[in-house]
Formats: structure tokens, sequence, C-alpha cells
């Protein structure tokens, strides 16, 4: 299933996603998440008085197991997705913004570039300036004022794809 189709005369520029380093960054907490029930046997151990006596082979114990790992599992493949479905798509007419916001929740919203009134973008810190990681914005006159995209790869780059393919009013005489 197609989110959105291109018009006559409408081509595909740029598709852009978050960087990986961003994603990597995402799933970080699901795999500390992971790893603390593989701890907490040894952490039980060293604490100076018993604090707890549990039995790490029992059949509850398992099975408590297996629910937080399903649930941590269910959260890094959420995260996978929303990497995955969130697309920026630049074509020769417009912006197309894909946002997947949950497993059935998916919002297409597009920016038609005549309406293009600013664009900026921002780096903050030194890993993502290393990087060559961003937030572009694009303000338009449209309906939808803002569309934002964060943690993207060489933002600088693609704001000068966006603007050689915004329409001059002054080539046009205006």
């Amino acid at each position: 299933m197609k989110e959105f189709e291109l018009e006559k005369g409408e081509h595909t520029v740029k598709s852009v996603r978050k960087h990986w380093f961003v994603f990597v960054l995402e799933l970080l907490p699901y795999a500390i998440l992971a790893a603390l029930p593989l701890a907490l046997p040894r952490a039980i151990e060293l604490a100076p008085v018993p604090l707890l006596t549990i039995d790490f082979s029992s059949p509850l114990a398992r099975t408590l197991l297996s629910v937080w790992w399903l649930g941590v599992w269910t959260g890094a493949f959420a995260a996978f997705t929303r990497y995955f479905l969130n697309l920026w798509v630049l074509t020769n007419m417009r912006v197309v913004d894909i946002h997947q916001k949950s497993f059935f929740h998916r919002d297409v919203s597009s920016l038609v570039l005549s309406r293009v009134q600013d664009i900026t973008v921002e780096t903050k810190g030194l890993m993502y300036s290393l990087l060559d990681i961003g937030t572009i914005n694009v303000q338009s006159a449209g309906a939808i004022e803002r569309f934002t995209i964060r943690g993207i790869p060489h933002p600088a780059m693609l704001r000068d794809i966006i603007l050689k393919y915004v329409p001059n009013p002054d080539a046009a005489g205006l």
C-alpha cells in the first residue's frame, strides 16, 4: 500500500529517515531493561544483608521473566517500527511527511514547495555535530505551519536540496 500518489510530472528526489545512531540511542534503554533481570541475582548475592530470598529457577520466576522480556521486546519492536516507517519524501513539487505514531496509527502530511517560507537547520551536541545529525524545520504558509524532522543525517545538505526545488518568485518576474 502506498502512502501517497505522485502527481503527473512529479518524481521523488530524496527519501530520508532518522540516522542509524539516533535509532541505536532509542534502542539502548530496551537493551538495558533486557539485561536487568540477568544482573538481579548477582546484585542480591552481593547485598550485605539478604534482602530477599528468591528462587530464580521457580516456574513463577521464569514466567515473570518471560513476561518482562516480552514487554521489552514489544517496546523495542515498536521503536524499530517507528524508525523504519517514519519517512520524509522530497519530490520536485512537495515534501511528504509519513509519521508512524503507533502500530496502527499513521499520519501522512504534505507541503507544497511553493508554500515554503523558511527552512532552518539545528544541530545540538558534540556527538550530533561529529556525525552531522540534526533537525530541519520547514516553515510554510499552509494549514500545517511547520514540518519538523529530527535526527536526520546531513541536515544542511537536505536543506540545500529542498531550496533547490522551491520556486523562486523573482525568477518569474514577480
